[in-house]
């Protein structure tokens, strides 16, 4: 999933711990959840882009 790839690497590029913070998740599970056999939860991805400052869009291809 090359979202979840692309969202682990931004996150280990601004730091776990303060991810872990502004998400309220533990840093442990960020890593276990974003790692290459990690399967995050929906809701954990959303948190992960708000604590990111970025938004999430889904489009068609039209």
């Amino acid at each position: 999933m090359r979202i979840r790839s692309a969202l682990g690497d931004i996150a280990r590029g601004k730091g776990m711990s303060q991810i872990a913070r502004e998400t309220g998740l533990g840093r442990e599970s960020l890593y276990k959840a974003f790692s290459p056999d990690g399967n995050p939860e929906f809701s954990t991805v959303l948190k992960v882009v708000r604590a990111l400052g970025l938004r999430l869009r889904a489009a068609t291809d039209a």
